[in-house]
């Protein structure tokens, strides 16, 4: 049997109970037990792991070296389980509790929407409030406590202090064109200053990486360049002319799959990066987060795509 195999909450709440007060018998007092159960108690536990964690002497109990240490231990372990199921108590009662998410366009427009669904499935939680912009707006947001969590790109090493970042999956950049673009039968990224592109602004995550594609492609110049944010306007100026449209594969993925907008065969693994959520470093998730966080995960599964 594994050490520690065994241990449950009496143990746990007795060897705290002496460890505060340095006696058997006022910690038997505090619980509601006799001394003699405490004593059996704590021998149990000491078997349990296999090192004497205190010693009783006349002046009262004093923890050994081993004893100071998995104080420290038990104690978070019974704190956290406290959280919990503090945590279940609010999502079963529930409250007029928010969510407040921000979201890439490029995740809001595929995997957010099928994560919100999954969380409202499971009844009880949290109204959401769903916000989307620049990647380096909503960072700055989630810092400064406007926002809980942020689905997005992972952030440049200055943006990301004092956050966390867990990937979901990879995603690239694609150039969608209309239904019947010229370059659809010759998909020549050489060409790429013949025609209006819509290109991402400086504030976009996927800036540098499409600046790292034009570069690998030795693409300098683009005469007719839109540099824009906006999907409205992006889908509909692509859509009504032989524009090429540089944009996360997120933001057309439904466009594409209906046939509205066509993706050119042009290599853009380079353009491949993290997306993934973001959250404070130093704060616990609450119950109404770690829900979300889930729903999130099992909207990638969903859609198949590469778990990071």
């Amino acid at each position: 049997m594994p050490v520690g195999a065994g241990i449950k909450l009496r143990h746990l709440q007795a060897f705290l109970e002496v460890a505060r007060l340095r006696s058997l018998t006022e910690a038997a007092s505090a619980l509601n037990v006799t001394q003699p159960a405490v004593s059996k108690t704590l021998k149990e536990l000491e078997a349990l792991v296999g090192v004497s964690l205190m010693e009783r002497g006349r002046s009262g109990v004093t923890l050994t070296a081993e004893g100071e240490i998995f104080r420290h231990y038990a104690g978070l372990s019974v704190a956290a389980l406290g959280e919990g199921l503090d945590g279940i108590d609010q999502v079963r009662m529930g409250s007029e509790r928010q969510l407040r998410i921000g979201a890439l366009p490029s995740v809001a427009a595929s995997i957010v929407p099928l994560a919100a669904g999954r969380y409202l499935e499971r009844g009880r939680g949290a109204t959401l409030d769903i916000v989307t912009g620049p990647n380096g707006h909503l960072l700055d947001q989630l810092r400064t406590g406007a926002l809980d969590v942020v689905i997005g790109r992972l952030g440049q090493p200055d943006a990301m202090q004092g956050l966390a970042f867990q990937q979901l999956y990879s995603e690239q950049v694609v150039l969608a064109v209309r239904p019947g673009h010229p370059l659809i039968r010759d998909p020549d990224l050489a060409r790429l200053p013949e025609f209006p592109v819509l290109y991402p602004n400086r504030s976009a995550a996927i800036r540098p990486l499409v600046e790292r594609l034009m570069v690998a492609n030795g693409i300098g110049r683009l005469p007719r360049r839109i540099e824009t944010v906006s999907n409205a306007f992006g889908r509909a100026f692509t859509r009504s002319s032989d524009a090429v449209w540089i944009i996360s594969n997120g933001v057309v993925a439904n466009d594409l799959a209906e046939g509205q907008l066509v993706a050119l065969a042009i290599d853009t693994r380079i353009t491949l990066g993290p997306v993934g959520i973001s959250t404070r470093a130093a704060e616990a998730h609450t119950p109404d987060l770690h829900l979300f966080m889930a729903a999130m995960r099992e909207a990638v599964d969903q859609r198949g795509l590469a778990r990071g």
